[in-house]
């Protein structure tokens, strides 16, 4: 049985500055497939990619037992929560399929159901929210501007009960008030998926990954003379396990930032492998590209026998595989102008 260890890899990055953090936004940890029932049913492989503009996902299943099994197979999405303190990173804030999730099965297409709730200070408030035509997503102009439509009678009452909050500021010309959502919407996907007796069936998803980020480098430290030191620090080395050659790129660039009237921005891409482990025994076959999409990207991420396979890809591959924990990805880039 192979286990997922802690083992960094890099890729240079050239004539990018440094910069502190002073905006960021958070990216939502999606991940792939969860079982209802699973009984016979194992993971041949897994071929996961993963890139700042798409997450392709392709499963062989293999049923062992004697008859066929048909059960749900669910995809949940990352909870997504409002806040008046930070933003997070979603693809497609104006729809409904907010990642652009598709799946299909043996390549034909299938049209998952959606199963949405959101709850404020652990209230169920979906229905409250749909009969006053307010769009579920937390995040997003059309959010705004229908909770701005509703009566201040209302809005009060949500106040109070931790459905929103107001946020006064003043843009220069008086001032003004926003209403905020802050409840938790809860998505997921499924669909039921018949898998034969002494079969394979090959399942695909695809989505758009929220990819998180912000204007600066967080796990750079104030002291010049020792960057890499702090808590931010050690707790990014280990989520994203910078290695010696990542750590040089980055000091390569530090006298150059002291100079240059530029930053590089620091993104993450989150990915929850452990719902892998779902079923019973291991992943039979797994295979991991990692994709920075940039040539002039510097790239840090966990794993073991990490291969450089192109200008802007890297691959693991791996058998009897057990996920114990989830892919983390950090990227380094300077901002595009």
């Amino acid at each position: 049985m192979m286990r997922l260890p802690a083992f960094g890899v890099a890729a240079l990055l050239t004539g990018m500055p440094i910069a502190h953090a002073n905006d960021t936004m958070a990216e939502l940890a999606a991940g792939g497939l969860t079982f209802v029932s699973a009984d016979d049913v194992t993971m041949q492989s897994e071929d996961l990619y993963i890139s700042p503009k798409e997450v392709r996902v392709d499963y062989v299943f293999h049923n062992g037992g004697d008859g066929d099994r048909t059960t749900v197979v669910a995809f949940p999405m990352p909870d997504i929560e409002g806040s008046g303190d930070f933003v997070v990173s979603v693809p497609n804030p104006d729809s409904d399929n907010f990642m652009n999730f598709s799946v299909a099965v043996d390549g034909q297409p299938v049209k998952p159901e959606v199963d949405r709730h959101v709850f404020a200070v652990d209230v169920d408030v979906t229905q409250e929210l749909k009969d006053h035509s307010i769009p579920l997503l937390p995040f997003g102009d059309a959010t705004g501007k229908a909770l701005a439509a509703l009566s201040k009678d209302l809005l009060a009452d949500w106040i109070e009960r931790g459905i929103i909050i107001s946020m006064d500021y003043d843009d220069g010309s008086g001032w003004k008030t926003d209403y905020v959502p802050v409840w938790k919407l809860k998505t997921t996907y499924w669909w039921r998926t018949t898998f034969p007796a002494g079969r394979d069936i090959r399942v695909a998803h695809r989505y758009t990954p929220s990819v998180g980020a912000t204007a600066g480098l967080n796990f750079i430290g104030p002291d010049e003379n020792a960057p890499f030191t702090g808590d931010d620090f050690d707790r990014e080395k280990q989520r994203y396990c910078f290695d010696d050659s990542f750590l040089k790129a980055v000091t390569k660039q530090m006298d150059v930032a002291r100079t240059a009237d530029a930053y590089l921005q620091e993104s993450w891409i989150s990915y929850v492998l452990t719902t892998g482990a779902n079923w019973g025994g291991t992943i039979g076959h797994f295979h991991l590209t990692v994709d920075k999409g940039n040539t002039d990207t510097l790239v840090s991420f966990c794993g073991t026998g990490v291969k450089k396979t192109g200008p802007t890809t890297f691959e693991l591959t791996a058998d009897d595989f057990y996920p114990e924990r989830n892919i983390d990805i950090a990227l380094v880039s300077r901002p595009a102008d």
